[in-house]
């Protein structure tokens, strides 16, 4: 006979099906459920067979309700029954920054070195944060770096010199402790190149890409690499000049042509880029330059000029790291300390590029780079987000090589400890449907008050002035069903039970008499009209309403909208939704 689980197991195991799915995209799998059942239930370890049947089914039934529905059913499927799955992964690794290794206080220098191609994503946030916290905390400095001497695949963005430095300091709350760019600094890289060269370290190789990749291939060496550095200068000199075309001729770093990882081999440092036609779009800088280094050799070279003492990045980056320890071993330099993360991926934020981004804004199929569908520091500084919150998100997060899967709820949840505290309440009825508030068994009060702030006396109180005659109050249009179902009676938040009759509401009485449906509500004197905008799945809509008038509002400032969620005044007619 086979075994079967009770009823709470099943559900677990499901939920663990559910949850699998969604981590790995729809592509939910048997043996990584089995294992995360086997570990936490013992008591299913013996019926190890009849297991495998009950979780493929439910693996099976997980998968196919992403592929008909979207990963948004299943996270919805675990936000109801098993919410502490959307939360575990971060959980168990949320210890804070550790210590770094090697770290003397008030000499370490860190950088951050993003390429200028658009402003920052929500990605680039981590490392603006990680850097600069650990700068604070040992009394260095960071460097904010601008990798932008690829004008062909990443050409850079002129603006985003000066909105990234500008997110910096929203993200951190002061400036980088130093700015550098790369492109002012293409002749420092030459002398660098020269002096390896002169040195045997380095090679002019005029193979092509292809011709050369059977030597690494065979790991063999090119014919190239035994001119003489005299030679080789030569033929550097006849770069600069504008003797050859793009790709045929570039600086390989001699490496051994037998290194088990082939990207090691004789890596390229300097090549020839058209900037005739593709001209860096720098003025001072333009079409100055034909040889360009490669991200690798200018940034090895320049942390070491700049005293990088330890180096934060993607364990994607380990050849990065692999390549400038052997270009550092030619210049008899020490290689920084260095710390590797693994990817963080949030569901709702999906697989932006910035250059995708950047090309979609130039279609005109989002209007901008603080777009609300974006996942974007400027987005997320036009919705709303407190620069708090996504600081301590990364903080908590802490560095890991292990890749984390994510959800928005977890920022949210920060994001609403910093600004819940001091956001007013504010009433918003969407879809405003009139009604005439008359007196009934109670009269109509001459004002209506209630606290800013459910929490906080001290932060005051909103009070509206009420008419005696020909007041209009607004109420939600689902709401009027919530009434037919009792009668006709609902209770206005903070203020009185109504019966409504007619596109009538009368006061029944001002002290709550009945267990009523609480709703929120507007009046015609205090309040006026106002767009709230609201992105869902990737789609921006413009709900139309009224917006109580609260005269201590200020533009930019967060509120709570009753019954709705956060939001922020961008101007006195729109509010943009943040989050709930």
């Amino acid at each position: 006979m086979s075994w079967v689980p009770d009823s709470e197991l099943e559900k677990n195991i499901y939920h663990l099906a559910i949850q699998n799915s969604l981590l790995y995209d729809g592509q939910g799998q048997l043996s990584s459920v089995m294992g995360k059942v086997m570990g936490t239930y013992p008591k299913a370890r013996p019926h190890a067979k009849d297991l495998t049947v009950i979780i493929k089914k439910f693996v099976e039934e997980a998968n196919e309700l992403a592929k008909k529905k979207g990963l948004n059913e299943l996270r919805k499927v675990l936000e109801q029954n098993a919410p502490q799955l959307l939360e575990r992964k971060i959980k168990e690794k949320r210890v804070g920054l550790p210590d770094l290794k090697n770290a003397i206080n008030g000499q370490v220098v860190l950088r951050f070195a993003p390429n200028p191609n658009g402003p920052l994503s929500f990605g680039h946030s981590r490392g603006i944060v990680i850097n600069s916290e650990y700068a604070k905390r040992y009394e260095g400095k960071w460097i904010l770096r601008f990798d932008d001497t690829d004008t062909v695949r990443k050409p850079p963005l002129p603006s985003a010199y000066k909105s990234i430095q500008e997110e910096v300091e929203w993200l951190t709350g002061k400036p980088a402790d130093k700015i550098v760019i790369a492109s002012d600094r293409i002749e420092t890289y030459y002398k660098y190149a020269s002096e390896l060269i002169s040195k045997g370290g380095a090679y002019i190789c005029t193979l092509s890409a292809e011709e050369f990749r059977e030597f690494r291939q065979t790991k063999s060496n090119s014919p190239d690499r035994d001119r003489s550095p005299e030679e080789n200068l030569k033929l550097w000199e006849r770069m600069l000049n504008g003797d050859f075309q793009p790709g045929e001729a570039v600086v390989r770093i001699k490496t051994d042509m037998t290194l088990p990882n082939p990207a090691l081999r004789d890596w390229p440092a300097l090549r020839i880029q058209d900037t005739e036609n593709n001209p860096h779009p720098r003025e001072n800088i333009n079409s100055k330059y034909k040889v360009w280094p490669l991200l690798d050799f200018q940034s090895g070279i320049e942390d070491y000029l700049q005293g990088v003492t330890h180096i934060i990045r993607g364990k994607d980056l380990m050849d990065s790291t692999r390549k400038q320890t052997l270009l550092y071993e030619h210049f008899g330099w020490e290689y920084p300390e260095t710390v590797y993360w693994g990817r963080v991926k949030i569901h709702e934020l999906g697989g932006f590029s910035t250059s995708g981004m950047r090309n979609d804004i130039e279609n005109g199929k989002y209007s901008d780079w603080d777009d609300p569908r974006l996942p974007t520091l400027a987005s997320m500084q036009r919705r709303g987000f407190s620069p708090e919150a996504l600081r301590n998100f990364w903080i908590e997060l802490a560095l890991t090589q292990k890749d984390i899967s994510a959800s928005m709820a977890t920022i949210y949840s920060h994001n609403i400890k910093i600004i819940d505290e001091t956001a007013p309440r504010l009433f918003f009825v969407k879809n405003p449907f009139p009604l005439e508030l008359i007196d009934g068994n109670e009269q109509i009060p001459s004002n209506f008050k209630t606290q800013i702030h459910p929490e906080d006396e001290n932060l005051g109180y909103r009070i509206w002035e009420l008419q005696k005659e020909n007041n209009l109050i607004y109420l939600e249009k689902e709401d009027l069903q919530l009434a037919k179902e009792n009668n006709n009676k609902i209770r206005l938040k903070d203020f009185a039970d109504i019966q409504i009759k007619d596109n009538i509401a009368s006061i029944i009485s001002l002290e709550p008499s009945e267990k009523l449906p609480i709703i929120h509500w507007l009046d015609s004197k205090n309040s006026y009209d106002a767009v709230l905008e609201i992105t869902r799945e990737n789609e921006i809509q413009l709900i139309e309403g009224k917006l109580e008038n609260f005269p201590k509002l200020k533009l930019n400032e967060i509120t709570q909208l009753e019954r709705i969620g956060y939001a922020k005044i961008e101007n006195k007619n729109k509010l943009i939704f943040i989050h709930n």
